[in-house]
């Protein structure tokens, strides 16, 4: 038989992760309710009341989680946007010089598949209305790749790999050919007609061979 102090300690400790538990529930669930009705209506087009209302919750405890609707659609993009572990592949394969890993990797998870459109909506909404937050989006979830590509475009310019162009305006090209596929698919329910490794093979090579300096285009043949 456990003693009073030793009962006294599991009781008190197994009500501890309790509230933790649902508080982190609760959490999630403002968060999922948030992005959806984000990306329906836009940042400033969507109330608090809203969120609570959807969440299934009061709007008092959308407060004590968030006190602000900012500090909410910056949880969801810590949620969302985790593109850390893709960077370090991204960095990996440009370490090896290995062009046609660094552009797939990146062009696969723009357009892969399953992907919920919730997160394109809400950087389209945000750079409609103008508000500080899409800098925050699209410095997380797009500057990001611009950034490290046109590096590794500009570094292999220099090793004699690439043409001579500009590295941001190379970078900026290839990325807005996939992100307009994925507006065509999941914005406007174009259908694909090619398998998504089919796809992303494809826009890979048309611009790699329009990249690469004409030895490098034959070694990819």
């Amino acid at each position: 038989m456990l003693s009073a102090p030793v009962s006294n300690y599991l009781l008190t400790g197994a009500m501890a992760k309790h509230p933790r538990s649902t508080s982190q529930q609760r959490q999630a669930g403002l968060i999922a309710a948030a992005a959806a009705l984000f990306a329906a209506k836009g940042f400033n087009g969507t109330t608090t009341k809203e969120i609570a209302k959807a969440a299934g919750v009061s709007e008092a405890l959308v407060f004590k989680h968030f006190p602000t609707k900012r500090a909410l659609y910056g949880a969801i993009l810590a949620e969302k946007v985790t593109v850390d572990e893709l960077l370090g592949a991204v960095e990996e394969s440009a370490r090896k010089r290995d062009d046609r890993r660094v552009f797939t990797l990146i062009a696969g998870y723009r357009i892969r598949p399953g992907v919920d459109s919730t997160l394109l909506r809400l950087l389209l909404f945000s750079a409609l209305e103008g508000h500080e937050l899409s800098e925050m989006f699209f410095g997380k979830h797009h500057r990001v790749f611009y950034d490290h590509l046109a590096t590794y475009i500009e570094t292999r310019i220099g090793e004699g790999a690439f043409r001579d162009v500009d590295p941001l305006l190379a970078a900026r090209a290839f990325i807005g050919m996939v992100v307009h596929h994925r507006l065509l698919h999941e914005i406007f329910a174009v259908p694909m007609h090619r398998s998504h490794e089919e796809t992303v093979d494809t826009y890979v090579e048309l611009f790699l061979a329009g990249l690469m300096t004409t030895p490098a285009r034959r070694r990819m043949t």
